[in-house]
């Protein structure tokens, strides 16, 4: 039996989300040996060459008109910042907990949407966002005994990929996703390599550490490749949910890689911003087939008169 799009899309999705987890779980395991700046670029360089190949494949230029511009920038920047926090969290947090707290992005989106893209947010979705940042405080516990600073790391990485999301929305329709990928790597390579002297030096790495790099590198690719088949193949409405699979996925690797489990107030704290953030996603969907709705209803002719 033939997959529909939108089931197809959500398969997407869910690799998606297990490309992007295997990658935070095997650049943490050499996070004792090499620092952020080293990582970032040794496995950029990866990345960046895997994608300059697959546009040669293609035949699609890295430079295209419209590329350089504020919202391509601003994507850029906001990446940036948003692999720097989060690395720099996830060398000293155990990758659930990390996970549990990037899953507020939707939240953060919806609440950037409503104040730079004059999106219209009820108060449905506005209660859902201030119930899901109370989940996102058990999960931090700011000022108490298992708080840690490198959640706040997390919580900035979770502002500047709002950023990085919202930005994205403004890129011209004619500049091709996977040309805005590979600028993007490309930047994080490069301020990887600027990254390195200040955050301790290069150091020699073996051939066993090469090899996760570069298979994390792989997984990146994955997970870059599948989210945008699954945005383009369902609708974003039905499918976005499903990136929160990725906390299911550290869940497992966290605790059979590292021995890691989040204790009952972190999981807690993650259900209540999964579900708000299912709930908003739920809400946005709604909304948008009752402006569909309305349009087509405006559009329509009036009835002939006697009808």
């Amino acid at each position: 039996m033939p997959l529909s799009a939108n089931i197809r899309a959500c398969l997407f999705m869910s690799l998606s989300m297990a490309g992007f987890t295997i990658n935070d779980t095997l650049v943490k395991s050499v996070m004792d040996t090499l620092n952020t700046g080293q990582i970032m670029f040794v496995r950029g360089t990866m990345i960046v060459a895997g994608l300059l190949v697959y546009l040669r494949l293609r035949r699609q230029p890295l430079f295209v008109p419209g590329l350089i511009s504020a919202p391509v920038v601003l994507r850029t920047g906001g990446e940036l910042t948003t692999t720097i926090l989060f690395l720099s969290a996830l060398a000293h947090l155990p990758l659930a907990n990390a996970t549990a707290v990037l899953a507020a992005l939707p939240l953060a989106v919806t609440i950037g949407a409503a104040m730079f893209l004059g999106e219209q947010v009820g108060w449905r979705r506005w209660s859902a966002i201030m119930i899901g940042f109370c989940g996102v405080l058990l999960i931090v516990r700011p000022g108490m005994a298992g708080f840690n600073a490198a959640t706040l790391l997390v919580v900035g990485a979770v502002v500047f990929a709002a950023v990085r999301d919202i930005a994205t929305r403004k890129i011209a329709g004619s500049v091709p996703s996977l040309t805005v990928s590979a600028l993007t790597a490309l930047c994080v390579t490069l301020a990887g390599l600027a990254l390195v002297g200040p955050l301790g030096g290069w150091r020699p790495m073996d051939l066993p550490t090469l090899a996760t790099l570069a298979a994390a590198a792989g997984f990146l690719f994955i997970g870059y490749q599948f989210v945008v088949m699954a945005m383009r193949e369902g609708d974003i409405g039905f499918v976005a949910p499903f990136r929160y699979t990725s906390l299911l996925w550290a869940l497992v690797l966290g605790f059979v890689v590292f021995g890691d489990f989040p204790d009952i107030a972190t999981l807690a704290g993650a259900g209540i911003v999964v579900g708000t953030g299912i709930y908003t996603l739920y809400r946005e969907r709604v909304r948008r087939s009752q402006t569909r709705a309305a349009t087509r209803s405006a559009a329509s002719p009036p009835p002939a008169r006697g009808t």
